[in-house]
């Protein structure tokens, strides 16, 4: 008898995760959504993951065990997508903790909306220590930009999606390339490429996935995921999108005059961009450029303004300040840090 192919397959790479590996595969298995397939990528662990790993293959068909080499969760993960049979395609980390609900409310999305193809959702911050509250900002920020819209305006802020949160369908990654290898967030990079191509993202607004955070956490040990790189790849995706979308292409005008503000948007100038001037809320007068007090900036129809300060609370009065005058996020200013 052919076997029936899964609704989903959940892909979960592992490295040396003896702790939290069967914490994270119980999440799996006690899914309202039955009709999956688990595939477990041992990448090269040394502890007992690969024993917890097959102890679950062995009670349950569902979960299939391969082994990746290369290492690294970019290869592990890309492996397990060319395994994977599903219909769509789930990621998981294995030291996170997914709702009971989470695969049976993505996969319900992505039946009902045929023109998206991918979904996330909310996530709640699990802190190990002290050290880790910091990203808990980064997540009361991501969770709230959830329907497509907010997602294609606050792409190059941070990266929009939580990676282990995150669906989509199989034919979306075999059309558009799946995770990367550069100096840049491979999971950053994939979701600002598919945007790019035209890829529609929304997010379940329900918590789906307890999110765990440690000091060892990839993004705060390896220089792929660091502050510069982060704007490198942000910057490139940024220029393209400058080139379909500002009517003034490619001039803008930059909202931020600080020594940090202007080193990020010098990096749009290797693509062609030009930046005409910029705005400050001090009246500045100390650099070649034109400094523009914020309250005399010309009107929506004359500039397209990127706005770059990293302070979510100015961010948030820039965004209303703008919204004023006039402004239409998306279409007259955009912000970028």
């Amino acid at each position: 008898m052919k076997k029936e192919k899964p609704k989903v397959s959940v892909i979960l790479p592992f490295y040396n995760a003896e702790p939290s590996l069967n914490h994270a595969i119980e999440s799996i298995v006690s899914q309202s959504l039955k009709e999956f397939e688990c595939i477990l990528i041992n990448n090269n662990s040394t502890d007992k993951s690969i024993e917890i790993a097959e102890n679950w293959t062995k009670k349950d068909k569902r979960f299939i065990l391969i082994h990746e080499q290369r290492q690294g969760v970019m290869f592990a993960s890309n492996a397990g997508s060319e395994k994977a049979k599903g219909e769509y395609i789930a990621r998981m980390d294995a030291d996170d903790w997914a709702y009971p609900n989470r695969l049976k409310l993505q996969s319900e999305f992505l039946d009902k909306n045929l023109d998206f193809g991918a979904v996330s959702g909310l996530v709640k911050h699990i802190s190990h220590s002290e050290q880790t509250k910091g990203f808990a900002r980064y997540v009361e920020w991501v969770n709230s930009v959830k329907t497509h819209k907010e997602i294609l305006n606050s792409q190059f802020i941070e990266s929009i999606i939580v990676n282990p949160s995150a669906m989509w369908r199989k034919e979306i990654s075999e059309k558009y390339g799946m995770y990367r290898q550069g100096d840049f967030p491979e999971d950053y990079e994939m979701w600002l490429r598919w945007i790019s191509k035209g890829v529609k993202i929304e997010k379940i607004n329900e918590i789906i996935l307890d999110w765990y955070d440690s000091d060892t956490r990839l993004t705060r040990t390896q220089k792929i995921y660091s502050d510069s790189a982060f704007y490198r790849i942000k910057t490139k995706y940024l220029a393209q999108w400058l080139e379909k979308n500002n009517p003034f292409h490619p001039h803008i005008a930059v909202w931020g005059a600080s020594r940090i503000s202007r080193r990020r948007a010098r990096l749009l100038l290797q693509y062609g961009i030009e930046i005409d001037f910029y705005i400050d809320t001090s009246r500045i007068r100390e650099l070649d450029l034109e400094i523009v007090y914020y309250s005399e900036i010309p009107s929506p129809s004359e500039v397209f303004i990127l706005t770059y300060i990293k302070q979510m609370n100015a961010r948030d009065e820039i965004q209303n300040f703008l919204n004023e005058r006039g402004f239409i996020e998306g279409k007259n200013y955009l912000s970028i840090s």
